[in-house]
């Protein structure tokens, strides 16, 4: 294998305008300066040198310890409920009581399995707490996916609610055929198989949690398994530790801080950079919570950080636009988790005027591409500024970050690695490619999983000395910012020539009637493939075929325009975790 190319990006040179690259170059160096707060050093995890921050708390502990301190602060809020740090620090005791009474020590797991109600985050810190592993499971899953998953991951106990006991039930004789599995029923009267007890009587008792102080967690113990999508073949479940979490942690915390210093910077210098006159209203730190809990976007990249700044969480039962419109407004938070659809969503909702949003300090979403025209429309509409976070499950969240004016300087980047987080792009030998050159991003530091659960082929896969193959297509360009190409399996080859679904739809999106585009590949005797999209209409929008290859040809190469176009009359489907199922896309509109 070659050495890694020199695309370990510390600080990037940033071309805004006038001198905005220097302040930020200065504010990345103010901050990652020898005894700065977000300082770094090599150290050697699983046998391969990586980069942490030197200031890094141990544990995700002892962040969940130091929130006690916010006593009766909202935390959870959920429709009329709302429960205090201090109310969540006894449940979490409570819970983890009853778990330890089980039997569940250190390393032992507990699968989480229902949709974003309180006890999820509840049952997440009584299972840390006891050092223990929390799984966190779909709950879009069907029975025999439930059933795969809990085969796999062999957790002591279930935490579930009434929709995933019902399917769960059926196959809980067979789980248990090789061991017994508790469970805990979550919002149920329903009557409860052998070995379960409803919530309230699992916290009933009122034990202060037992032998917690004794309770030694390392920083590369793990923390939380959760399963990849599994569009393909059946899930895996990504095994993240607790030194992961905590890097992921600081990486946000970084940006966040650095992106306003180098803003600082350029306005004391006289320099204000496009933007940095606007102004946010008043707002209660935290943020809605419109993706499930079980995916690293709503645990690692919202609620680690909500909770340690003693933020709140406000969870939607089911996503809603308008509902989380009306949430805004009435909460105040200073952020929105979703997906970027979701916001696009928000901001072309017929309520949106009606609704002070002014407390949002960021709007735009992980989990897939922030098209460049949302990024626009977010800086117009909101006095909250646009932005974006990529990374993947197997990297406890983010590998970069945009925001601000940098992400309206660069709006088709997905922003500059963290600090911790060095990055390579290579060609299919593994040989690393010059800046400008499309290839697979590699990428190494704290916040790379250990590896996937019962999966050592796999990990050989995709792990090579310390460097995480992420199976995304991207460059760097020459100030060091990263573009995401596509995922290499979403690609359509077209009669050789590549086509990124990633290029396509940014262009679709340019058009004022579409709400939703997914591309994919369609077969073709002659090509090879050729490129597909379905399209959604923007409620009382028209479009015609022609209109929109007419469009899309304006702005593209003609052998990227999609030469099959479904307009189709409701939403696309997506999974859980807001992306579009493509394959399922696929499958409806040209057959297996």
């Amino acid at each position: 294998m070659s050495q890694p190319a020199t695309v370990s990006v510390r600080i990037p040179q940033v071309t805004i305008g006038g001198n905005v690259d220097r302040h930020y170059k200065e504010a990345w160096e103010d901050l990652t300066a020898d005894g700065a707060p977000f300082s770094w050093s090599n150290i050697e995890i699983r046998n391969h040198m990586t980069r942490v921050y030197d200031s890094a708390p141990a544990n995700l502990i002892d962040i969940w310890s130091m929130s006690v301190a916010h006593g009766e602060k909202d935390y959870l809020v959920y429709g009329d409920e709302r429960i205090s740090y201090g109310e969540a620090h006894l449940k979490v005791n409570c819970l983890a009581s009853y778990l330890h009474g089980l039997g569940i020590r250190h390393g032992d797991r507990v699968a989480i399995l229902m949709r974003n109600y309180p006890e999820w985050v509840l049952t997440y810190w009584a299972v840390a707490s006891l050092g223990a592993v929390a799984v966190g499971m779909n709950a879009w899953w069907t029975g025999l996916e439930i059933e795969f998953a809990v085969d796999d991951c062999e957790p002591k106990a279930i935490v579930c609610d009434q929709e995933r006991l019902e399917k769960l039930t059926p196959h809980l004789s067979t789980l248990r055929s090789e061991g017994n599995i508790h469970v805990v029923a979550v919002r149920t009267k329903a009557d409860l198989p052998d070995d379960a007890v409803h919530w309230e009587d699992a916290i009933s008792n009122g034990d202060e949690l037992p032998d917690v102080s004794k309770v030694s967690i390392e920083p590369d113990d793990d923390v939380c398994v959760f399963y990849t999508s599994g569009t393909t073949g059946h899930p895996k479940g990504a095994v993240l530790t607790h030194r992961g979490a905590v890097s992921n942690l600081l990486n946000l915390a970084f940006w966040g801080a650095m992106s306003k210093l180098a803003e600082q910077k350029a306005v004391e210098a006289g320099e204000p950079p496009p933007g940095s006159e606007k102004k946010v209203g008043e707002s209660n730190a935290g943020s809605v919570l419109a993706v499930p809990l079980f995916h690293v976007t709503v645990c690692n990249c919202c609620m680690h950080p909500v909770t340690a700044v003693g933020g709140k969480l406000i969870l939607m039962h089911k996503w809603d636009p308008e509902e989380a419109l009306e949430i805004i407004e009435k909460e105040r938070p200073t952020t929105f988790t979703g997906v970027p659809t979701m916001a696009r969503e928000l901001v072309n909702s017929p309520d949106f005027s009606k609704r002070d949003t002014s407390s949002l300090d960021s709007l735009g979403g992980g989990g897939a591409a922030v098209q460049p025209d949302l990024v626009q429309k977010i800086e117009e509409r909101l006095e909250g500024r646009p932005s974006t976070g990529y990374g993947l499950t197997e990297v406890n969240g983010v590998i970069t970050v945009n925001a601000a004016h940098f992400f309206l300087a660069k709006p088709e980047s997905a922003g500059s690695p963290c600090p911790v987080m060095e990055s390579r792009i290579v060609d299919e030998s593994g040989k690393d490619l010059p800046s400008g050159e499309k290839g697979e991003l590699w990428v190494k530091g704290g916040n790379v999983f250990r590896g996937y659960l019962n999966r050592p082929e796999a990990n050989q896969e995709i792990l090579t000395e310390g460097w995480f193959h992420t199976g995304d297509i991207a460059y760097f360009d020459e100030d060091g910012f990263l573009f995401l190409v596509d995922r290499a399996k979403d690609m359509v080859l077209r009669g050789g020539e590549n086509v990124y679904s990633a290029e396509v739809e940014a262009a679709i999106y340019e058009h004022p009637s579409i709400a939703e585009a997914a591309v994919f590949a369609v077969p073709d005797e002659r090509l090879g493939e050729t490129v597909g999209v379905a399209i959604y209409l923007l409620p009382e929008s028209t479009c015609s075929v022609q209109e929109l290859k007419d469009h899309v040809s304006s702005l593209i190469a003609s052998f990227k325009v999609p030469e099959h176009i479904w307009f189709v009359d409701e939403a696309l489907p997506r999974n859980a975790n807001g992306k579009f199922l493509k394959r399922e896309l696929k499958e409806r509109l040209v057959g297996s």
